[in-house]
């Protein structure tokens, strides 16, 4: 991959047209325009500080283990211990991104046919299409990372063309629009709860949730030029894109509202389809949700790309159940294929819920954040204790670097609280946030097998062709254990 690549993979992967529009109806019930607007430079400016702390420490070290490896390169002690848990957080992360992606992506899918063939927008509509958008992720990303580079290379572009699209029309069909006032003041509380802060605070995750998966440039190090630059690169150019443009997106739909009330009820379950509607009208609008509808599949191709190298690596490692399987590699396609299949099909499981759960999305995405920002704390936090003594790569912060990592581990230990909350009241079964249970399993499930079993023969990342940081892609090294 060229660095250009490197960047396009998270930049596919962070997705502003799948974050930030399969959220958006949570934003209007949790905040509305106030916290949606605000919170989005609030996020996106913090969520840079945790990756640039990220990107310095994938300078030092690029390779396709990326966090776990850092990890245990930068513990001082019980570096076995900090890679297991770190790879465990990550690989739950990933897992529920690629489930959070494609699942919106079936959200407004969903709407589309049925609005051009009456496809009723139900649970188990969605869910079936959600399927088949994973096996279609699994069949392309099992075909070899050359093509995977030049859809993520068309990604980009879609992204950015399609955000000028949908923005412009929004901008000039619509017969009226919302106030200055409306869009940066105006206040909205439907979750049941009282407290405006603790609302507030719960809307912060339509932000959040969508700048995540930019560790996807450490993953696909050991396949790009370069590495040491463009892996780093690649992570704080994806945020800075996608904070730019992202930003005009939500400003452009929310001054688009036609009726408020009427978003939140549509009849295809998607906020952003009938706005569009309401705005552009029922043709314009089914136009702006195939656009939309590729940029989610673009993402959840890139996703499906990311986790699956997650998975290979950490299975290289002896660190997953049946790791001799999962890091097998096509000797055709020289992908992880098997490792694909893993992914796919955890993400289908995650998804599941939402059969019978309203507010299951809500969960899956919430578990993508905490799993996937601990996992980026964690050697962020090792980093901070090396002091000087860490060994800095050609992309680096100097001076700057203590005071933006402290940033970024405090940043992280809020959301990971604050995502695990009830984010409707009153708390039934149907409408329970099953984060807390979810993240428990994994974790609990991780911290068993270690005391039990792995930490007599865990002992951390075994490095193939780890990339030199001078050098390209591939270049041959010894092969070391950590």
């Amino acid at each position: 991959m060229s660095g250009f690549s490197n960047f396009a993979v998270s930049f596919s992967i962070v997705s502003i047209l799948s974050g930030c529009l399969t959220l958006y109806g949570m934003g209007l019930n949790t905040g509305g325009p106030a916290v949606i607007t605000w919170g989005w430079p609030l996020v996106g400016l913090l969520t840079l500080c945790v990756g640039m702390a990220m990107a310095e420490i994938c300078s030092a070290f690029p390779t396709a283990g990326g966090l776990y490896y850092w990890s245990a390169k930068l513990a001082r002690r019980n570096g076995p211990a900090a890679a297991w848990f770190t790879g465990w957080c990550n690989f739950m992360g990933q897992v529920a991104v690629t489930a959070g992606v494609d699942y919106g992506a079936a959200f407004f899918t969903n709407a589309f046919l049925d609005l051009q063939f009456g496809f009723a927008a139900t649970p188990e509509h969605t869910i079936a299409i959600f399927a088949v958008i994973l096996l279609l992720h699994g069949l392309l990303n099992t075909r070899g990372v050359r093509l995977v580079a030049l859809l993520n290379n068309v990604s980009v572009w879609w992204h950015v063309a399609g955000v000028a699209v949908i923005v412009g029309a929004l901008a000039v069909l619509p017969s009226k629009h919302q106030s200055v006032g409306f869009v940066f003041t105006e206040f909205v509380n439907n979750t049941g709860f009282r407290s405006s802060f603790y609302v507030a605070c719960l809307g912060l995750l339509l932000a959040q949730y969508t700048l995540t998966g930019y560790d996807a440039s450490a993953h696909m190090t050991e396949e790009t030029h370069d590495a040491a630059r463009s892996g780093p690169r690649g992570i704080v150019n994806a945020i800075l894109v996608s904070l730019v443009a992202g930003w005009v997106l939500l400003l452009g739909l929310t001054f688009a509202i036609q009726d408020y009330d009427g978003a939140l009820s549509s009849s295809t379950g998607v906020p952003p389809a009938q706005i569009f509607i309401d705005a552009v009208g029922t043709t314009g609008a089914k136009l702006l949700l195939l656009i939309v509808i590729g940029a989610q599949f673009f993402c959840g191709m890139a996703s499906v790309t990311a986790n699956s190298r997650m998975i290979y690596a950490f299975s290289r490692d002896g660190a997953l159940p049946g790791s001799k399987l999962w890091h097998r590699i096509d000797p055709r396609t020289q992908t992880p294929t098997n490792a694909v299949w893993l992914a796919t099909g955890g993400a289908l499981l995650l998804g599941l819920p939402a059969l019978w759960n309203s507010t299951a999305y809500t969960a899956v995405t919430s578990i993508s954040v905490i799993g996937l920002y601990i996992s980026y704390v964690i050697p962020t936090f090792l980093r901070l204790r090396q002091g000087d003594a860490f060994p800095r790569g050609p992309w680096h912060l100097g001076r700057w670097s203590r005071m933006i990592g402290t940033v970024a581990v405090g940043w992280t230990a809020v959301i990971t609280v604050l995502f695990m909350l009830p984010t409707v009241n009153p708390i039934t079964a149907v409408s329970f946030n099953y984060t807390p249970v979810a993240v428990a399993v994994v974790l609990g499930f991780a911290g068993l097998w270690w005391l039990v079993s792995a930490r007599h023969w865990f002992t951390g990342p075994r490095v193939h062709g780890l990339v030199p940081q001078d050098g390209p892609a591939g270049a041959p090294a010894e092969e070391s254990t950590t």
